[in-house]
């Protein structure tokens, strides 16, 4: 069974039901697997937890 984890800012449901849809379609169609063997874990990561070129990424 395919796992996939995305470790990301925060979105919202809509692009995340959307995400998560894309990327089980590819699975599927690439290893030829049922879709009901994919899963995606989503990690969200606050802005001000993670940094970019020396910068908290809430301050940009």
């Amino acid at each position: 069974m395919p796992i996939v984890t995305v470790q990301q800012g925060p979105r919202t449901v809509e692009l995340k039901r959307e995400l998560v849809k894309r990327i089980t379609d590819a699975f599927v169609e690439s290893l030829a697997v049922p879709a009901e063997s994919v899963q995606v874990w989503i990690q969200e990561v606050p802005t001000d937890s993670w940094g970019v070129a020396g910068q908290l990424t809430a301050d940009k």
